[in-house]
């Protein structure tokens, strides 16, 4: 039996008459990228120094984070892109270290950030949550180009106001 196998070169003598790897020849044929004209890759975004802008509709939701996205009244609001110019991906940062990613190669829009959220939170309770009310999305360059911090509040009704960009003292030059 040894002796019969000593004289086989391949590992499969099926495929004696094909090249060792067929791949090496599709190599070319690859399907461009389904993104949309006019979305951007984050990183991108940052070696060329554009800003980002996120909607303001966001702070006007009062979604709760363990909530579909599906139950709000603002259908129209839930396909407006996150952040101009849209990305492709972007991170969600929570201030107690919870990231997530929502990601849309068509760019990424206001329901996809909340499915990304909901999909963390939705088997919690309404008690097990501090902060069960989405208060808006907050962009900090010095922080992190990539990634929004996500600011959470108590109730949904009614805001505190403008209690969002504290930070304002350390940029006075």
């Amino acid at each position: 039996m040894s002796a019969d196998t000593a004289d086989l070169t391949k590992v499969d003598s099926a495929v004696s008459g094909l090249s060792s790897s067929p791949t090496e020849e599709k190599k070319g044929h690859r399907r461009a990228s389904s993104s949309a004209a006019g979305v951007y890759n984050i990183n991108d975004l940052e070696k060329e120094g554009k800003e980002l802008q996120i909607a303001k509709e966001t702070q006007k939701l009062n979604w709760k984070l363990n909530t579909s996205p599906a139950t709000l009244d603002e259908k129209d609001t839930l396909k407006k892109f996150l952040t101009t110019p849209p990305v492709k991906k972007i991170d969600l940062h929570f201030p107690l270290g919870l990231e997530v990613t929502a990601r849309n190669l068509k760019g990424v829009t206001i329901k996809d950030a909340l499915d990304a959220i909901h999909k963390q939170f939705k088997k919690k309770a309404d008690d097990e949550l501090e902060l069960p009310v989405l208060a808006g999305f907050e962009w900090d360059k010095e922080i992190s180009w990539t990634s929004l911090i996500v600011h959470q509040k108590l109730e949904g009704a009614a805001s505190g106001g403008g209690k969002k960009k504290a930070k304002k003292d350390k940029n006075e030059e």
